[in-house]
């Protein structure tokens, strides 16, 4: 897994756009059949240590409608994105101090057999790339914690953190979050 960061400016931040893209499977030689690959993005959002919502293929929307995940794939067909998450940050609630984004593979394949995964933060605003990562070759984890935006003296700003977790699912990956949070 790889990450790339355009610059370490620290703009503030408005509207965040999280995307994720991935290949389907491709079929064994020997059988022809193929299991699909499930990635999941998610958006987890804090008020200081404690979890406050929760935004994935389970709950496409934040309970006030700021967080957003358009759509579920469940075999990475398609061109280009896969999945979508959108943020408006300036509608998050004023308890909430970090939202963190995570990718989990739900089928159960570590990122080293998954093809051309990838996942990038955008700021929406600016339309500027913030993070791309390289999922692809990743290492033996099922997860990964992207980063994370964070609200400091009331403006938001983005912290890479591309790290791996054991996590099939966002709800199993909670209990590894405290320190990313």
């Amino acid at each position: 897994m790889s990450a790339r960061l355009p610059d370490e400016r620290d703009t503030p931040l408005d509207h965040v756009t999280v995307t994720l893209g991935w290949d389907p499977a491709t079929p064994s030689r020997w059988f022809g059949r193929r299991k699909d690959i499930d990635l999941n993005a998610a958006a987890l959002l804090f008020a200081a240590d404690r979890l406050a919502d929760v935004v994935y293929h389970e709950r496409l929307s934040s309970t006030d409608g700021s967080v957003r995940l358009h759509g579920d794939s469940i075999t990475g067909e398609g061109e280009g994105d896969d999945e979508i998450i959108t943020v408006d940050l300036t509608r998050i609630p004023a308890e909430v101090t970090a939202v963190l984004f995570l990718v989990t593979c739900y089928t159960g394949q570590t990122f080293e057999q998954i093809t051309n995964a990838y996942c990038r933060v955008i700021d929406s605003a600016a339309g500027t790339e913030i993070a791309r990562y390289d999922l692809t070759g990743g290492g033996d984890h099922t997860g990964l914690v992207l980063g994370r935006v964070r609200r400091s003296d009331g403006v938001w700003h983005f912290d890479t953190v591309g790290k791996g977790v054991r996590a099939r699912h966002p709800v199993e990956a909670v209990p590894l979050l405290a320190d990313f949070v």
